[in-house]
């Protein structure tokens, strides 16, 4: 008897072949996650001024995109100039140059500012530390005088945990001392290595800014090459949503940040609290994590001015409140406006997950990714709802106690009906 050949059987051991191996990965990655993250981490490493040259071609793309339109087109057109393939690349090539001039400038000029006036903020607070002790002592004993009670309750306490935490310093904290200094010396070699990423990174952020429709081309030639041609088509749009959602909240939120900052020194100026130059650093860079981001910077900027004047903390902890308050219902929604439309549970689940997973930069890009992953699900969901023949709007769902025949049966009738039924 003949073999027939069937398109089924090839479809039928694809589909067992990419099951078992899954099921392989799923038990690799389950028993074996260290190792998966260490060659994670070691391919990301190498590919690291790669990765820094993408994410800075996709921040500087706006820029470049504007200067293209608003300046350099109108003004070949203005010139009567026929813009052909040749006077394209010029442009081209004008607006990188400017971009990449209009980036190092506001870097340098950035850093010119900051540092120095942070060089100075550190060494104040080194030679100054003893004192800030002492005055700290001073007031925490002045306190304890007028509160007995609390004095008494202090002293049971310092009673009782001294020992522990001498015994913590003895076993804990000083044989580990050698790794301290390990990781200090780490620390420095990463920064020169993150600079060295950095610079490669630059480099090749000019090279993607130069070619980025060509890229754009040839990645939308293998999906439609992959995919059929609606899959392709739902596939891309996903990807637009993505770029939409990352890109309006990641230069929003830089931009909320920066404004934070700067109203933070001007506020910080005024109320002359110490260090406004320091903390106002900590604060327009913590701000870019949603939510969480205000009182991470807030917690070591109020040690420091507990140090130096507790009374100024309690007033640094309202100014703070106030201006992250005139941040969240004020200016935020202005920049961002609904640019992830997540509610305040998502976002903080958001940080939350990805934050353990991946650190502050999970924090950072946590809330834009799975406001991602959320539409593509809610599509997802309204799609099959669609082909049900049912409502998609959530509000209808509110009350509903069951749905026949496609109709919503509210849950008011419901229970009228359980009563006639138990009298």
């Amino acid at each position: 008897m003949k073999f027939r050949w069937d398109k089924k059987y090839l479809y039928w051991g694809i589909t067992g072949f990419l099951a078992i191996s899954a099921s392989i990965l799923f038990y690799y990655f389950l028993f074996h996650g260290t190792n998966i993250k260490v060659a994670f981490s070691g391919i990301t490493g190498i590919l690291m001024p790669f990765i820094d040259g993408l994410i800075l071609a996709y921040l500087l793309t706006p820029v470049l995109n504007t200067l293209e339109k608003k300046i350099f087109i109108p003004l070949y057109k203005h010139f009567k100039v026929k813009i052909g393939p040749k006077e394209k690349k010029h442009i081209r090539m004008f607006s990188i140059t400017l971009t990449m001039i209009l980036f190092v400038c506001v870097v340098y000029s950035f850093f010119a500012m900051v540092i120095p006036q942070i060089i100075k903020s550190i060494q104040s607070i080194a030679l100054q530390f003893p004192a800030y002790i002492s005055n700290l002592e001073s007031w925490i004993e002045q306190t304890l005088t007028n509160n007995t009670k609390f004095a008494n309750l202090v002293s049971d306490m310092f009673t009782k945990y001294s020992g522990e935490f001498e015994l913590w310093i003895n076993d804990k904290v000083m044989p580990h001392m050698n790794v301290v200094i390990k990781e200090i010396s780490l620390s420095v070699i990463g920064v020169a290595k993150f600079l060295w990423n950095f610079i490669l990174g630059f480099i090749i952020s000019i090279y993607v800014l130069n070619s980025k429709e060509l890229f754009a081309g040839q990645g939308k030639k293998i999906i439609y090459a992959l995919f059929k041609e609606e899959s392709a088509n739902n596939l891309i749009r996903d990807i637009r949503f993505v770029d939409r959602t990352f890109g309006g909240f990641i230069v929003g939120k830089i931009i909320d940040s920066i404004i934070i900052g700067i109203l933070c020194y001007i506020g910080m100026s005024l109320l002359k609290f110490p260090y406004p130059e320091l903390i106002s650093l900590i604060i327009g860079i913590t701000n870019v994590i949603p939510f969480f981001g205000p009182y991470l910077g807030a917690i070591p900027s109020a040690i420091l001015i507990l140090m130096i004047n507790p009374i100024q903390c309690i007033y640094f902890l309202i100014f703070i409140l106030i201006l992250q308050q005139f941040d969240g219902n004020i200016l935020g929604p202005k920049i961002l406006g609904d640019s992830t439309g997540l509610s305040s549970v998502w976002v903080i689940f958001s940080i939350t997950l990805f934050g353990g997973f991946f650190g502050v930069l999970g924090m950072a890009v946590g809330v834009p990714t799975f406001a991602v992953i959320y539409a593509i699900f809610k599509r997802h969901i309204n799609k099959l709802l669609k082909e049900k023949q049912l409502s998609t709007n959530t509000k209808e769902y509110l009350r509903v106690a069951e749905i026949k025949n496609g109709n919503f049966v509210p849950l008011t009738e419901e229970l009228k009906g359980s009563k006639k039924q138990n009298n």
